[in-house]
C-alpha cells in the first residue's frame, strides 16, 4: 500500500510542478463542505422543536438545489466537452448522475414526510432522512473523486487551459446571480488563499458594479478574521472598509 502511494505521488510530480486548470476543484471543495455541514445539521436537529427542524431542512433544501444545479452544469457543459474528444469516458459517471437525480427526489420526499409527521413518528422519520442523506453524501464523495481522477485526466489530455477556461466561462454565464452567490458562500471559504485571490481579482476587474461588493460581503462574513484581512490586503483595500466606495 505504501509503495503504491509513493508511486502515485511520483507520477503526480509533473502535474504538481505545472498545475492545470481544474474545472472540478473549487466547486467540489464547496460541495463537500456543504454536504458535511448539512449532514451535521440534520443529525443535530430536534424533531420536537419546529424551529430547529426547519433550520436543518432549509439547509437540506439549499443543498438539494445546488446539487441539482451542479449536476446540470456537468451534464450540459463538462460531459459534452469530454465526449467530443474522448468518447465513452463519461458513461459510468453519467449513470451516477441519473442515480443522484433519483436520490435528490428521495431526499425531497423525505423532507415532505418529516414535515407531515408529528411526535415520536417525526423523530423516526427525521432519523431516516438523516441516514439517507449520509448515504448520498458518501456516494458523492466517491463520485467526485472519480471525476477528479478520470475526467480531469481526459480533459487535460484533450484540451488546453485556454479551452478549459472557455468551458468554465460558459458554465458561469449560465448560472443566475442568486444561485452564483449561493455557490460562492461555500466556494470562498473552501479554497486556499491563493485561489481566493485569483478568483476575486478576476471578479474585481470584470464584475458589474455592485456584484463584486456582494462577493466581498460573502468573503467578509464567511472567512475567519485573519483570512479576511489577508484577502483584503491582497486585493489592495482596507479590510475595515464596509464598501469599495468607502
Amino acid at each position: 500500500m505504501l509503495q503504491t502511494e509513493i508511486e502515485r505521488t511520483q507520477a503526480l510530480q509533473p502535474a504538481i510542478a505545472a498545475p492545470r486548470l481544474d474545472l472540478y476543484q473549487g466547486i467540489h471543495k464547496a460541495m463537500r463542505a456543504m454536504m458535511a455541514d448539512t449532514l451535521a445539521a440534520l443529525g443535530a436537529a430536534d424533531a420536537a422543536d419546529d424551529a430547529s427542524m426547519e433550520q436543518a431542512l432549509a439547509k437540506l433544501e439549499e443543498l438539494i438545489a445546488l446539487c441539482a444545479g451542479h449536476l446540470d452544469h456537468e451534464n450540459r457543459f463538462v460531459h459534452p466537452a469530454i465526449e467530443a474528444r474522448r468518447p465513452g469516458v463519461t458513461h459510468s459517471v453519467a449513470e451516477d448522475h441519473l442515480d443522484h437525480e433519483t436520490s435528490l427526489d428521495e431526499l425531497r420526499a423525505g423532507m415532505r414526510a418529516v414535515r407531515r409527521a408529528s411526535g415520536v413518528i417525526r423523530a423516526a422519520v427525521l432519523d431516516r432522512l438523516y441516514r439517507r442523506l449520509a448515504l448520498f453524501v458518501a456516494d458523492n464523495f466517491v463520485h467526485m473523486e472519480r471525476e477528479e481522477e478520470v475526467h480531469n485526466a481526459a480533459l487535460w489530455d484533450a484540451y488546453t487551459d485556454a479551452e478549459l477556461a472557455g468551458v468554465h466561462d460558459r458554465i458561469v454565464a449560465g448560472i443566475p446571480p442568486a444561485k452564483m452567490m449561493a455557490y460562492l458562500r461555500w466556494i470562498i471559504p473552501s479554497v486556499p488563499h491563493g485561489e481566493r485571490v485569483g478568483m476575486l481579482a478576476g471578479m474585481q476587474q470584470n464584475a458589474p458594479e455592485g456584484v463584486f461588493e456582494a462577493q466581498l460581503d460573502i468573503a467578509r462574513s464567511t472567512l475567519p478574521q485573519a483570512e479576511w484581512i489577508k484577502l483584503a490586503t491582497a486585493l489592495n483595500f482596507s479590510p475595515l472598509q464596509t464598501s469599495m466606495r468607502s
